[in-house]
């Protein structure tokens, strides 16, 4: 199993977007030194008080820089906020700042609706799905050259490291999402802790729908992997208070409160009581938006979950409240799978 992350930098209480990113710089070198594939920052907007990735093409710049081998990425840039061809542009200059080691994960999501405004992006598109699909199609040709001769884009150019393009990733939480990356032959995540119950679905889709890429911008065969909010700790029952926090706010969420992150305590006292600890083995069809464990059961539930898509590769996110407790969690997961 390949393990990768997904960060959020999360902004500590009381601290500020420089304590963020200092804490997702260290993660980012422990995951290198513990052997993880991939370190991909999130985009989220208007909750820069508690979340301070907004953007992650910034963001991977000073961490490819801090980093030597592995690979940075986006996870994901939302695409519906901007044009292909700028998209194209930042990710090829910093494909060209660290060659062979980009990665640009595309998506789509609104946020709150002030931020939606600000950034232009119009929240009734009347065929969302086929805008998204366009908006990927013409990202991928202006990265792989793909504009045919006579097209108004055929001659514009983007910086180019010496051999390497940026790997391109389709993220989703949904089987339209995963039809898309099938039809454009690229590489598909799946957020399973946004709507876990979909996630065979939507991989069943993917790989129905896959054709290769004509540009070569993906794959030759279906390829993906499953995101996962885990929580691990040294016992199942100490990995299940941690998951407090991701428990707390999820339910927040469902209230409409978005962004905040509860401590340990303050999760337990919400949802009156600690979380059990995640059963191992999962029951047929019980899928979890988030899940924890000792290293041994985190690793299990992992190999089972992606048994059931079918995938090699799962990319970690968590909301755990304390960073140490974060890169422990890491580092745990890391040894439960014998990286």
């Amino acid at each position: 199993m390949n393990l990768s992350i997904v960060d959020l930098a999360p902004v500590p209480d009381g601290g500020t977007a420089t304590d963020a990113y200092e804490n997702t710089i260290e993660l980012a070198r422990v995951a290198e030194e513990r052997g993880y594939e991939r370190f991909w920052m999130a985009e989220h907007h208007g909750m820069a008080d508690s979340i301070a990735s907004t953007t992650p093409e910034v963001l991977i710049a000073r961490l490819a820089a801090e980093t030597d081998d592995i690979r940075i990425g986006s996870g994901t840039v939302l695409l519906n906020h901007y044009r292909p061809f700028k998209v194209a542009e930042t990710f090829a200059s910093l494909d060209a700042l660290a060659p062979g080691r980009i990665d640009l994960g595309l998506g789509r999501a609104t946020g709150i609706p002030a931020a939606d405004r600000a950034l232009g992006t119009d929240r009734r598109k009347r065929n969302p799905d086929e805008d998204h699909a366009e908006k990927i199609d013409a990202t991928v040709s202006h990265l792989y050259d793909g504009f045919p001769d006579g097209h108004d884009y055929a001659e514009l150019d983007l910086p180019r490291s010496a051999d390497d393009v940026p790997e391109v990733w389709v993220l989703g939480s949904s089987p339209s999402s995963a039809e898309i990356a099938g039809r454009l032959g690229l590489r598909y995540c799946f957020a399973g802790f946004i709507r876990p119950n979909l996630a065979e679905r939507a991989f069943e889709t993917y790989r129905e729908q896959f054709e290769p890429s004509p540009l070569g911008a993906g794959p030759d065969e279906p390829t993906g992997m499953l995101a996962m909010n885990v929580a691990c700790a040294a016992t199942d029952d100490e990995a299940a208070r941690l998951r407090a926090t991701a428990e707390a706010t999820y339910e927040r969420m469902r209230r409409g409160v978005v962004g905040s992150r509860p401590s340990v305590e303050a999760a337990i006292d919400e949802l009156g009581g600690v979380p059990d600890p995640t059963p191992t083995p999962l029951p047929d069809g019980d899928w979890r938006r988030s899940i924890s464990g000792g290293p041994e059961t985190v690793a299990a539930l992992l190999e089972q979950l992606t048994d059931r898509v079918g995938v090699d590769d799962v990319i970690v996110q968590n909301i755990i409240a304390d960073h140490d407790d974060v890169v422990r969690s890491h580092e745990l997961i890391a040894d439960g799978v014998d990286r």
